[in-house]
């Protein structure tokens, strides 16, 4: 069963279908963005039943009876939870321990988390005691901890130099290297250290991948390489921001996401929405500058969701993404720089439709034979088929 695609793709569809000038087929609009002429009709009519025009369910009320489906099996397995603990805790013969009852109850299915919330129970010293217990090395690096606590407290002057032997005397025997990474990790830094600068001007954050691409933009098969960058156009209400992520193998933009704040957010749906049309992409490199909505903890946590493995390049170095510039390169030439754009949706209609439309479809380029993206992926793919 192919998976479904993404919302933000699916609203695009339809919003230059509803605005298609008069005379514009459905059929048109459905194989210029790559879809069928019946899907496209049931977005259209689910446009309309949320629109109120036509009857049905919407998505709201959808939505709605999953989240009652959601509450009742959530007060089942709280109803459980407290069944189970009252037959439990009634054993007198049974030593009161609360922790086995949780382990019990995740193995029938319960989670850990609803039954800690009606036991009023912490998760983590429940996971604490489920794994192991506590390391000597743990021990002793909080008895380090609270000796160099306590000099800090004493005297907040003293830099890790000092608090280390404040701590040595006090008969905890560490290092000034160890001093230093206790004393940075919990922010004990001296009232006299020089504060650190803030704001414009500051460097670039370090990197969270290594360049793994070296300018070498190329791929041997689809999902083995990924280029991705954000770029911004102003309109007239303001600014609009695209995130688009574009496969080596055949230039095509598998996935992209707009929205008119640059956040992490962005990335994270761009990368999203690439992974549902694409399937299964554990293993692809996902190659990026050094901006900080690609070094974000969401971005590092969507790529371990997904099994994907990040690459960035230099800071300054616009090299080392060139492939990405040059196709943002095209669409400020073919979109952005054509006209003024009054409202933030007028300009996104024309980048999703001159992506899907032109870029995909009609734009043949050298690299691959004068054959469009769409074209050379399904050649290609029928040759990768026939040879396995």
């Amino acid at each position: 069963m192919p998976k479904p695609y993404p919302r933000e793709f699916r609203d695009d569809v339809v919003r230059v279908a509803l605005g298609r000038d008069t005379g514009v087929p459905l059929r048109q609009i459905a194989a210029d963005f790559g879809i069928s002429e019946t899907c496209l009709q049931n977005w259209v009519r689910q446009a309309d039943v949320e629109a109120g025009t036509k009857p049905g369910t919407t998505k709201a009320e959808a939505d709605e009876a999953r989240e009652l489906r959601k509450r009742v099996r959530l007060l089942e397995q709280e109803n459980e939870v407290l069944r189970r603990a009252a037959a439990y805790f009634a054993q007198a013969h049974l030593p009161k321990m609360t922790y086995p009852l949780v382990k019990e109850l995740a193995a029938d299915g319960i989670p850990v988390a609803v039954t800690c919330r009606v036991l009023k129970l912490a998760r983590q010293p429940y996971y604490r005691w489920l794994q192991q217990p506590i390391t000597d090395a743990e021990l002793t690096e909080a008895y380090r901890a609270n000796a160099l606590f306590d000099a800090h407290r004493d005297d907040p002057e003293f830099g890790h130099r000092l608090l280390a032997d404040e701590a040595r005397e006090a008969g905890e025997v560490m290092s000034d290297r160890t001093a230093w990474k206790i004393a940075s990790q919990n922010g004990w830094w001296s009232a006299l250290a020089k504060r650190r600068a803030r704001g414009k001007g500051k460097k670039a954050g370090p990197p969270v991948h290594d360049d793994l691409v070296q300018r070498q933009f190329e791929a041997d098969a689809p999902n083995q390489l990924w280029l991705t960058d954000i770029t911004e156009h102003k309109t007239a209400e303001g600014k609009l921001y695209l995130c688009a992520v574009k496969d080596a193998f055949s230039n095509k933009i598998v996935g992209y996401s707009i929205d008119s704040r640059m956040k992490s957010r962005l990335v994270v749906n761009a990368f999203r929405n690439a992974a549902a049309l694409r399937g299964d992409v554990a293993g692809v490199i996902v190659h990026s500058d050094r901006g900080s909505q690609f070094r974000s903890r969401k971005v590092m946590r969507e790529l371990a969701r997904h099994r994907m493995v990040g690459s960035m390049g230099r800071v300054g170095a616009a090299g080392d993404n060139a492939a990405m510039e040059s196709f943002f390169s095209l669409l400020q030439k073919n979109v952005l720089n054509r006209r003024s754009w009054a409202t933030r949706e007028q300009l996104r209609n024309a980048i999703v439709t001159w992506i899907e439309r032109t870029y995909h479809r009609r734009r043949r380029q050298d690299r691959l034979g004068r054959l469009t993206p769409v074209e050379f992926e399904t050649i290609m793919n029928q040759t990768l088929a026939l040879a396995a």
